[in-house]
C-alpha cells in the first residue's frame, strides 16, 4: 500500500513513500481522475496560482541563466506558463468570479513548494520547471475531465498549449555533454523534486469531494512516476 501525505501535512518528503515502475519504460494502464474533480472554482483557482508560481520560479533564475541562449529559453519557457496562468484567470472571470479571491486560498502551500523547488542556479531551475510542469499539467489536464463539457475543453486546451519540453530537454542535455559533472547533482535534484511535486498533486486530487483514499490513487502515482522516469530518461538522468 502506498501511504500518501495529506493536505496540510508538516512531516518531510522523506516519508512520503511512492510505487516505482519494475522496469523502466513501463507503460501504465491510463487511469482517469473525473472522479476526484474539486468544485470549479477551487479547481481554477489552484491551477491559476500554480502556474503563476512557476512563472516567478523561472522569473527568478532568468539573473542566473549562464549565457545568452538560456537565458532567451527561460524567457520563452516563462511567458508559456505567465500565458497558462492568464488563460486560466479568464476562465474564472468568464464565469463572474474573482481570480484573486479563487486563488487566495492555494497561496501559502504553492508558495512553500516554490520556495522548494527554486533550487540553487538556473540549472536546477530549469529542472524544476521541466519536471514540475510536466507533472502537473498532467494532473490538472486530467482532472479537468471532471468539469463541464466546455469548461473541460476550454481548460485543457490552455494547459496543452505551448509546450516547451522539447527545447528544455536539448539545452539540459547539451550542458550535461559539455559538463558531465551534473548529471549527478541533477538526478539528485530530480529525486527530490518529484517528491515535492506529488504532494502538491496529492492535495489537488485531495481538493475533490470524492474519497481520495490511498488505495484508489496507487494506480494514478504509479502512472505518474512512470512518467517521470520517462522525462528523467530523455535527459540520460537516473529517476
Amino acid at each position: 500500500m502506498v501511504s500518501w501525505l495529506g493536505r496540510g501535512s508538516k512531516r518531510g518528503v522523506a516519508s512520503l513513500q511512492w510505487p516505482r515502475p519494475a522496469a523502466r519504460g513501463l507503460r501504465v494502464n491510463r487511469v482517469e481522475l473525473d472522479q476526484f474533480t474539486p468544485d470549479r472554482d477551487v479547481f481554477l483557482g489552484h491551477a491559476a496560482y500554480l502556474q503563476l508560481a512557476l512563472f516567478e520560479t523561472l522569473g527568478s533564475a532568468a539573473a542566473s541563466a549562464p549565457d545568452t541562449r538560456a537565458k532567451a529559453l527561460t524567457g520563452r519557457v516563462a511567458t508559456s506558463t505567465l500565458e497558462r496562468h492568464r488563460g486560466l484567470v479568464h476562465e474564472i472571470e468568464r464565469h463572474g468570479d474573482d481570480p484573486a479571491a479563487a486563488m487566495e486560498p492555494h497561496i501559502t502551500a504553492i508558495d512553500e513548494f516554490g520556495d522548494r523547488i527554486a533550487g540553487r542556479d538556473w540549472y536546477e531551475a530549469l529542472l524544476a520547471t521541466y519536471v514540475a510542469a510536466g507533472l502537473l499539467n498532467d494532473v490538472f489536464s486530467r482532472l479537468a475531465s471532471g468539469l463541464s463539457h466546455d469548461d473541460r475543453d476550454r481548460v485543457v486546451a490552455i494547459l496543452d498549449r505551448d509546450h516547451d519540453e522539447p527545447a528544455i530537454v536539448a539545452k539540459l542535455t547539451r550542458s550535461i555533454e559539455d559538463d558531465p559533472r551534473l548529471a549527478s547533482r541533477l538526478a539528485l535534484w530530480g529525486r527530490r523534486l518529484v517528491g515535492d511535486t506529488l504532494l502538491v498533486a496529492r492535495a489537488a486530487i485531495s481538493a475533490s469531494h470524492e474519497s481520495a483514499d490511498d488505495e484508489r490513487l496507487e494506480p494514478v502515482f504509479t502512472e505518474l512516476i512512470a512518467a517521470h522516469t520517462r522525462r528523467m530518461d530523455a535527459l540520460g538522468l537516473t529517476a
